[in-house]
């Protein structure tokens, strides 16, 4: 029998791979789960899901890939139906990069230059695109009277602390909540604080972060006064918090008020936002309903933004954008009407 296995092999007996080889094959696993956020990750996963739910009620079968169908689902999805809205053109998109992805981890790369998919998708933008919606910006003065409505305690102070280093460090809602107090401290943190001296040009505040475009770091200054300088802000959190290491922002434990050793979810962040902009009045020509989907965590970045006086390449290495036309976008709607062309030709 041992014979009958070696000739099967190639003159090599069957053997259960090295523990070290299934180590860094749990190992590579890890990393390819990382290769995308978190929130990236759920988002695809429900897209396949949405798309193979869709391909059971129609009697279909998911591999091998086929382009036409994939076009006839994205046509299914822009149009509703029974209890199902319409997609918008960018979660329409979205959910295609979803699909594209779990066919590629399948090893059945989809093409969608394919014209069943790319003509599709082309004639959807021109029937259904829209002018992306964007969140209100929040300026300075408005995220004073944010911080104003907050309570003195821990949870404010947290709070607090969230709002004012979302905002002076132009912040995506990921990038607050995934700060540690130092490097490689936690497996799940994507970047870490220092706190530096008065000796360096008054001091402040240095973030390390692992964001969408890569490594880049962000320096938040000192402000005028310790009630709103986010440096002391987040100074007294840490000290009555007994932060020293982990995660920078946590929940509260309900049973004794203390603080929890978890990292709090970034959806606190959004939240957070919408609720001291409402109680702060902001917006307050709006109804309740509008105010509410006005606010995101996205407005503390677009208010830091929007509102720099400042050269346009370093707002956009603070903010960590790809290109400099997402910077001008934010300066273009500062901007409006700064320069009237009417008026110049003379009308």
């Amino acid at each position: 029998m041992a014979e009958a296995d070696k000739d099967r092999t190639g003159g090599r007996a069957l053997a259960e791979p090295a523990p070290h080889l299934a180590a860094l094959s749990e190992k590579a696993r890890d990393y390819a789960r990382n290769a995308r956020s978190e929130n990236t990750q759920k988002a695809y996963d429900a897209d396949w899901r949405q798309f193979a739910s869709w391909l059971r009620r129609q009697g279909l079968d998911p591999l091998p890939p086929d382009p036409q169908t994939v076009g006839l689902y994205l046509a299914a999805c822009v149009e509703g139906g029974p209890g199902r809205p319409p997609l918008s053109v960018s979660s329409l998109e979205r959910r295609l990069s979803g699909i594209c992805w779990r066919y590629r981890q399948l090893g059945f790369p989809l093409d969608t230059a394919d014209p069943h998919i790319a003509t599709v998708l082309a004639g959807i933008r021109r029937a259904h695109a829209r002018p992306p919606a964007q969140k209100e910006a929040i300026y300075a003065d408005e995220l004073l009277a944010m911080l104003a409505v907050l309570d003195n305690d821990l949870r404010g102070l947290r709070d607090k602390a969230i709002l004012a280093i979302g905002f002076a460090g132009g912040l995506r809602r990921s990038e607050i909540v995934g700060l540690d107090c130092s490097s490689d401290q936690t497996e799940d943190g994507t970047g870490w604080i220092e706190i530096v001296g008065a000796d360096q040009n008054g001091g402040g505040l240095l973030l390390t972060l692992n964001g969408k475009t890569g490594w880049r770091e962000v320096e938040i200054g000192r402000g005028s006064s310790p009630l709103t300088c986010p440096v002391a802000i987040l100074e007294t959190w840490l000290s009555l918090g007994r932060i020293t290491r982990g995660p920078v922002f946590r929940p509260l434990v309900r049973k004794n008020g203390g603080v929890s050793a978890e990292r709090l979810s970034d959806k606190h962040v959004a939240r957070l936002v919408q609720k001291t902009a409402l109680a702060a009045g902001l917006r307050g020509d709006l109804p309740e309903g509008e105010r509410r989907r006005a606010f995101s965590g996205h407005s503390l970045r677009a208010g830091l933004a929007s509102s720099a006086q400042i050269e346009e390449g370093h707002v956009q290495r603070h903010l960590g954008h790809a290109s400099a036309e997402m910077t001008r976008r934010y300066q273009r709607k500062r901007d409006r009407f700064k320069v009237n062309l009417t008026k110049a030709a003379g009308l």
